[in-house]
């Protein structure tokens, strides 16, 4: 569950390395995000010589969270960390690649 003032790490090479989520998009009334939903980030940290910018604000999608996902046939799937990838205004990922597992 990802919520306001969550920090994020990011799995591509966008060139952001920790994001804050400051919104996220969907019913004005939403608390939570989960896995596959699209939210507005702050970039907290940047990797040296890339074209993000520090206190950029971004649209970014979640592909992993520390709270498990529960499938219909009992499966539960749980990761390390939360994690997001940086998207651009048609839903592209910035990057070239994306690192670790998708759910």
């Amino acid at each position: 569950m990802i919520q306001p003032q969550t920090h994020l790490n990011v799995a591509d090479n966008s060139g952001a390395r920790e994001l804050v989520c400051i919104r996220i998009i969907g019913a004005s009334n939403r608390r939570y995000a989960h896995i596959c939903d699209i939210i507005v980030a702050v970039i907290k940290e940047i990797v040296l010589n890339t074209p993000l910018e520090r206190s950029e604000v971004i649209i970014a999608i979640i592909v992993r969270t520390h709270k498990e996902l529960k499938h219909d046939n009992g499966m539960i799937i749980r990761y390390d960390d939360n994690v997001a990838v940086v998207i651009d205004q048609e839903g592209n990922p910035k990057g070239t690649q994306i690192f670790g597992a998708i759910a």
